[in-house]
């Protein structure tokens, strides 16, 4: 008989597969989004709206995903979340070769499932994990995506001089990318995502509660008091984290095009912040799992806060003061979001996890949506600096956040 701790081990395998495959097409998005959208719009004011709409409508597939999950498990809620992220990619495509902004942002709006989907994944991967290795297992999930992360920048020329010699735009040659890995992905885990891990490790709490009422003196669950502020530490953080990232992301591949660099040397600016934000993964789930998950969720302000600094004062032409700073950018991500996963997923019981996960993400991408948003903006009328300086100081609040919940906790644990 299959032990859960070999379930775990082959969930974490096919997982991994799906991360690689999913990467790539995440990339694709971060890399070109913004510079297609300034091509055919011809404003760097609204550079920031395909960010904008891929990340609110990630907040949607969100939803549905969690939903599916909720309901039927994870191979199905995260199998349909890539195949819809795919069917935006080809819209993208669409829109570009007909040179319609209206479709294009339509598209961005559905492609954004993907991005969803590539994030629910790290709560399957913590399904069936003992609690004292659950953000291990998250970030070994988060470090898969590496490989396509960091690949699909670094193709975005070639696949962009490929797609113009069949006819599509340069621009949206990283999408025709982006829609093969997600549907690859969406394929692979409709197959080989057996058992569901989720609907697995609700068979195992059933089996345990019958084993547990019938012996004296039960651990009581957690109150829903406990949970609550379990799911807000875990939220704020990663809230926080998310809005800081998208926005000065968004706008680094921009600020380098508007001062001569082309395509290659933003794609390898961005193929190092998607190497940080997933790369030390492995690493970020141990501190976590030993240092504990508030001290790792401070330290992901204090990253970020160096990342804004580092961008805000690198000179223009400085490609390499840029990548330092998207590294830090990725690696304070990294933290907040492996923490902050493991916060909630220690608070939430099974009954409702994969529902308020979903919700969760959804406030994550709101969030940012509204950073991609107000990153062309603030860049249109002030600077990339600003942009830079502001959203540092704006990830430091994640440390007095920290401070009031470990003081609010006090007396209760008193």
């Amino acid at each position: 008989m299959t032990t859960t701790a070999e379930l775990q081990r082959r969930t974490l395998r096919v997982l991994v597969v799906a991360q690689v495959l999913s990467g790539a097409g995440l990339a694709a998005g971060i890399t070109v989004g913004a510079l297609l959208a300034q091509d055919m719009l011809g404003s760097t004011g609204l550079a920031g709206l395909p960010s904008a709409l891929f990340t609110a409508g990630s907040a949607l597939a969100a939803v549905g995903v969690g939903r599916i999950s909720q309901t039927r498990g994870r191979r199905p809620g995260l199998a349909a979340g890539y195949a819809v992220g795919a069917a935006g990619s080809a819209g993208v495509v669409v829109a570009a070769v007909l040179d319609s902004p209206v479709l294009l942002f339509l598209a961005l709006f559905v492609y954004g499932a993907g991005s969803a989907t590539n994030l629910q994944a790290r709560y399957a991967g913590a399904d069936l994990a003992d609690r004292s290795h659950r953000a291990r297992a998250v970030s070994t999930v988060l470090v898969a995506t590496t490989l396509g992360g960091v690949l699909g920048p670094l193709l975005a020329a070639p696949t962009g001089d490929l797609a113009h010699t069949v006819g599509i735009p340069h621009l949206a040659g990283p999408f025709v990318l982006a829609g093969a890995a997600y549907l690859a992905a969406a394929a692979f885990l409709a197959i080989r995502l057996r058992p569901d891990p989720l609907l697995h490790a609700r068979e195992v709490a059933a089996t345990e509660a019958a084993a547990t009422a019938a012996m004296p003196g039960p651990v009581p669950p957690a109150t829903p008091a406990e949970v609550g502020h379990g799911v807000a530490v875990g939220t704020t953080v990663m809230v926080l984290t998310q809005v800081v990232m998208v926005a000065i992301m968004t706008m680094t591949p921009v600020h380098m095009h508007d001062h001569g660099h082309g395509t290659g040397a933003s794609g390898a600016v961005i193929a190092v912040h998607v190497a940080a934000m997933y790369l030390p993964s492995p690493l970020t789930g141990r501190l976590v799992d030993r240092v504990g998950r508030t001290w790792m969720a401070a330290a992901s302000g204090l990253t970020l806060l160096l990342a804004g600094l580092v961008a805000a004062s690198a000179p223009d032409d400085s490609v390499v003061l840029l990548a330092l700073a998207l590294a830090l950018l990725g690696l304070g991500w990294n933290f907040g979001l492996v923490s902050g996963t493991a916060i909630i997923t220690d608070a939430v019981p099974l009954e409702t996890r994969a529902r308020t996960q979903g919700l969760v993400d959804v406030s994550i991408a709101i969030a940012g949506a509204g950073g991609g948003l107000a990153s062309g903006i603030v860049v249109d009328v002030a600077s990339y600096s600003a942009l830079s300086f502001a959203g540092g100081l704006l990830a430091l609040a994640i440390v007095p956040a920290i401070v009031a919940s470990a003081r609010s906790r006090t007396p209760a644990t008193a």
